[in-house]
C-alpha cells in the first residue's frame, strides 16, 4: 500500500526509483528492499527523505483510520 503511493508520486513527478535514491541518499538496495517489503512501519527519517524528495506532506502517505 504505502508503495503504492510512493510510485503514484514518482510518475507523477516524472521521477525514477534512482533518481529517488540519488535525492534521498537511499541506496538501490535500500528502495529495493522498502519497495519488496512494501514495509508498513518504515523509519521515520527514511519517510522524511522521501517525503522532502517527492515535494510532499507525510500525511500524503498516511492511512485515514488508522
Amino acid at each position: 500500500m504505502l508503495w503504492s503511493k510512493i510510485k503514484t508520486k514518482l510518475v507523477d513527478k516524472n521521477m525514477t526509483e534512482y533518481e529517488l535514491g540519488k535525492v534521498t541518499g537511499l541506496g538501490a538496495q535500500q528502495i529495493h528492499q522498502f519497495k519488496k517489503r512494501n514495509s508498513e512501519n518504515p523509519r521515520w527519517l527514511t519517510m522524511v527523505k522521501i517525503a522532502d524528495a517527492l515535494d510532499i506532506s507525510l500525511d500524503e502517505f498516511r492511512e485515514k483510520g488508522k
